[in-house]
């Protein structure tokens, strides 16, 4: 079976975060940190490739969780997590928005994708709403997968 090339790393999130140029943005990271740590309960882990020289390209994941599919498809990742990109921020819920419109109609200025949310700045959204998206989507993950 082939492995995950995303694991989670040693590499310190300092690292990661001493890597955004852009300070503002920086600033957004080290906020959605303290929430996404406050909000799920653990602590942030660097999840990437392991190599130090393609930090960028890494993301910050909250939490774990062991998968096993019908198909025999296995493996692991982060209960949810974010990742500083070009133009966004991408903001990774994994269980998903489709039961929770009305959730998603109150978080702000923000484009979605299935398990994904992006944003350009943490002032453009409702951080209280996002809270409560992550806990819904750990606990759904949680009952998923135990």
């Amino acid at each position: 079976m082939a492995t995950n090339k995303t694991q989670a790393t040693q590499l310190p999130l300092s690292q990661y975060l001493d890597a955004i140029e852009d300070l503002a943005r920086k600033e957004d990271c080290e906020a959605l940190v303290k929430l996404m740590q406050k909000t799920t309960q653990q602590p942030a882990v660097l999840w990437g490739n392991g190599n130090p020289a393609d930090i960028s390209s890494h993301m910050v994941g909250f939490g774990q969780y062991h998968y096993k599919y019908a198909s025999g498809t296995e493996g692991d990742s982060f209960c949810a997590g974010f990742a500083n990109r070009k133009t966004d921020i991408t903001i990774y819920i994994s269980a998903g928005f489709e039961a929770v419109p009305k959730l998603m109609a109150k978080l702000g200025k923000h484009k979605a994708s299935k398990v994904c949310i992006y944003i350009k700045k943490m002032a453009d959204i409702d951080q209280e709403v996002l809270a409560i998206l992550i806990k819904d989507s750990v606990k759904t993950l949680q009952k998923k997968f135990p």
